[in-house]
């Protein structure tokens, strides 16, 4: 491997072999390409336009994959050794992250603003706070409906419904997304409150329980059966939204708030 050091004081040039087939360009060596260019490198630019090529270009250099980098005439490697090569982070499709629901959240944050905007001229307003959490019960219920399989399996490993009637684990991300949208429209609040404060309770508690309880180091079936967001704060403070957005909506329902 070559030293970044020694690259540094070289002239900045790079080689780049990567596959461009008829039917396919490869992603990584597009991404390799941009990455040295980048950093400032002239890349000579080599195309391996068939399998034959690309398996021959392969057993000559005795690596497994395409793209490949040389600089200095010394291997770099592909995308990955390259992003090391600049002291960039590689990304880890197993590391847990909690990424997926800040996103969620932050947008549908902005989701609700701009709905009040275009309603009341406000981004700022008590149904913008209301259409926040009813917005995110129905993403989150909309990423769990990709694979309520999946959903449910994880699902199973912390909620003590679920693990007392399995039904409740494939109910479960319909219910929230009807919960939610019946709360988006604010309409059927007799039945959408009850139902979240439902949900939201048995929620809260599970992960209280599986969390802060019993000490265990879970993966939050919040964003759907795939997700490698870590079961903890983020999901009970998602559940104690639902519950207060239930109480909140079914005081709102009875009068309580307009009677004080």
């Amino acid at each position: 491997m070559l030293d970044k050091t020694q690259a540094a004081s070289l002239e900045k040039k790079a080689v780049l072999y990567r596959m461009v087939m008829p039917k396919h360009t490869c992603p990584y060596g597009l991404k390799a390409k941009y990455l040295l260019e980048r950093e400032g490198y002239e890349v000579e630019d080599h195309h391996l336009k068939t399998r034959e090529e690309t398996d021959a270009f392969k057993a000559e250099h005795g690596v497994k994959t395409t793209p490949q980098v040389f600089i200095q005439g010394k291997r770099v490697g592909g995308y990955d050794d390259t992003r090391r090569f600049f002291g960039k982070s590689v990304y880890n499709p197993n590391a847990l992250s909690y990424r997926p629901v800040a996103v969620l959240f932050t947008m549908t944050a902005l989701m609700a603003m701009a709905a009040s905007y275009a309603v009341s001229g406000d981004p700022f307003t008590v149904r913008a706070a209301e259409w926040f959490i009813s917005f995110s019960m129905v993403v989150l219920s909309l990423l769990k409906l990709q694979s309520v399989e999946t959903f449910a399996t994880m699902f199973l490993n912390y909620d003590l419904l679920a693990k007392r009637w399995v039904p409740y684990s494939y109910v479960y991300p319909y219910a929230e997304g009807v919960a939610g949208l019946l709360m988006v429209a604010g309409f059927a609040t007799w039945f959408s409150a009850p139902l979240a404060l439902f949900i939201g309770t048995v929620g809260a508690v599970s992960v209280f329980k599986a969390v802060y309880i019993e000490k265990r180091e879970l993966k939050c079936a919040c964003v759907g059966g795939s997700s490698k967001v870590p079961l903890g704060f983020i999901s009970l403070t998602e559940n104690l939204m639902m519950m207060a957005m239930a109480i909140w909506m079914g005081l709102s329902w009875l009068g309580y708030f307009g009677a004080m």
